[in-house]
């Protein structure tokens, strides 16, 4: 990062001159709020950090932090954000983006800089429709569901984030509720140390166009039972007393009540964030009584940065071309007259 003297920030210093223009009571200014928390928190000089967007209501973000960033185009963050990075690998670059923008038209980019491990942070605002188009479904709506465009009812199966991006070989996924502060704040500062891409799924909900779209999860009289926060090296617990776990049965996991039949908390599946094989993250993501929440995948993996850097000082070390006159002036040439 920056050689300066690091500089002890507060989240004020994050926030922009600029007005924040979404509407009242929309899920994006806790998240907003939680990241200019984060940034003092990793440890980087605001003049290298960059945040990158596509187009969206998520996509105002970089108006609204004082550091550098990119309005980009519609569904190609993931490829601006990659060449920011590679061509600054001491950045840190955070790529902001919802469902409609990451996983319908930029769906592509999307997977691919999963699969490479590009050293950046993704948050994906997930709230089940498209909100600055004014309430088309989007790959994420469920299926059945009355939109603007699918006012019979969407009948196109939705995606799964998590599901998506496991299978595209993510290394680091977490998903959190945007009405969750502190949740939001600990899981971006751990995607901030993550060394590849880390995604955060954000539960967002969009007031106008698709109000209460998580509330089966997410209102005050359900979400203790129906949440379930998983750490690394804990067991499975959630529910009002604590008193409910999942155990494991062949391919599926199943909600059990501590003290019943015999089942006690050994019993209960201990999470490991670091475990290679996806199988059990995939059943974790995959599961939808409780929702599961925190970080859900950390696997440490070597990323695009160094594998590019480290091809770069081959070449360098073995090729007989030392300037751009070498390479022009080698093989077959002619002079025009």
């Amino acid at each position: 990062m920056s050689e300066n003297p690091v500089i002890e920030y507060k989240a004020k210093d994050f926030a922009s001159d600029q007005e924040v223009r979404w509407c009242p009571g929309c899920g994006d200014y806790a998240i907003l709020k939680a990241v200019q928390k984060t940034m003092p928190a990793i440890g980087v000089a605001k003049e290298d950090i960059v945040f990158v967007s596509g187009i969206g209501c998520s996509s105002r973000f970089p108006y609204y932090m004082d550091t550098y960033g990119f309005h980009s185009i519609h569904g190609r963050a993931p490829a601006i954000a990659t060449g920011v990075k590679l061509a600054n690998p001491k950045l840190s670059v955070w790529q902001i983006t919802g469902d409609g923008d990451a996983l319908a038209i930029g769906g592509n980019h999307f997977i691919h800089v999963l699969r490479r491990n590009v050293d950046i942070n993704i948050l994906l605002f997930n709230n089940r429709i498209y909100g600055l188009t004014k309430g088309q479904f989007s790959p994420t709506t469920s299926l059945g569901h009355k939109t603007k465009t699918s006012p019979q009812g969407s009948i196109d199966n939705p995606f799964n984030p998590g599901e998506l991006a496991l299978g595209a070989r993510a290394q680091f996924f977490a998903r959190i509720e945007d009405i969750n502060p502190r949740g939001m704040t600990e899981i971006f500062i751990e995607a901030a140390k993550h060394k590849g891409t880390s995604l955060v799924e954000i539960l967002q909900n969009c007031v106008i166009f698709n109000d209460k779209v998580f509330a089966e999860w997410t209102a005050k009289d359900v979400k203790a039972e129906n949440f379930l926060r998983v750490e690394h090296g804990k067991p499975m617990i959630f529910g009002k007393e604590n008193n409910k776990g999942l155990v494991q049965k062949g391919f599926k996991l199943e909600v059990v009540v501590i003290g019943e039949n015999g089942v006690s908390e050994d019993d209960i599946v201990v999470h490991d964030a670091h475990e290679e094989d996806i199988t059990l993250h995939l059943m974790l993501v995959n599961l939808q009584m409780p929702m599961v929440t925190g970080i859900i995948r950390s696997v440490e993996h070597e990323s695009f940065n160094d594998r590019m850097e480290e091809q770069i000082e081959q070449v360098r070390a073995t090729t007989k071309f030392k300037t751009m006159d070498d390479l022009l002036s080698s093989g077959e040439t002619w002079e025009i007259k």
